[in-house]
């Protein structure tokens, strides 16, 4: 009984990581990635779809995003979209294909990313702290209703603290990856 709680902890908690290593692909370091804009929503023919739907997305050097849409009557749609979007670039067009020179972070702004991401880390951590306080509720409340014993509930919220502490190390760990890579000059 115990085991279908900490399974859904386990699932609660895997999405709510794969959630925070979305959003740290998204997070713009020292070089450009594809990740910045390939979800990024683009209105084509009255439909937002993502860009990856609608381009190829490169990053053929380490500072440049390529992006050669398959339908040539998308590249004003897909530069609106950019222009809209929060990744502080602005596209060159040659025609059929869109360049996004991604410029040098500078120290300031590096320091800012940082901050953010300790915020999103703290935020994440939280989440995953919340799923365990859930969790631990629902094996007391099943020891309430006699559906499980006391050890059975001790034993769940052993595993319980085993998958937070388990999850907890991976969000610092891809945090102090990304905070390296935001760093890194």
């Amino acid at each position: 009984m115990f085991d279908e709680i900490v399974d859904e902890a386990t699932q609660k908690m895997k999405s709510t990581l794969s959630v925070f290593r979305e959003e740290l692909s998204k997070m713009r370091s020292g070089r450009a990635s594809t990740a910045l804009v390939d979800r990024m929503m683009v209105e084509y023919y009255g439909q937002d779809t993502e860009l990856r739907q609608l381009a190829s997305i490169s990053t053929p050097e380490a500072m440049l995003i390529l992006i050669r849409p398959y339908d040539k009557s998308a590249v004003k749609s897909i530069e609106r979209a950019i222009q809209m979007s929060d990744i502080g670039v602005n596209p060159n067009v040659d025609g059929e294909n869109i360049r996004l020179n991604m410029p040098a972070l500078t120290m300031e702004r590096r320091k800012e990313l940082v901050k953010f991401l300790n915020r999103r880390m703290e935020d994440t951590r939280v989440a995953i702290r919340n799923i365990r306080r859930s969790a631990n509720s629902d094996l007391q409340e099943f020891e309430k209703e006699k559906l499980i014993s006391e050890d059975e509930r001790k034993r769940g919220e052993v595993e319980v603290q085993k998958l937070t502490d388990s999850y907890v190390k991976q969000i610092d760990q891809l945090g102090a990856d990304k905070e390296k890579d935001i760093m890194a000059v």
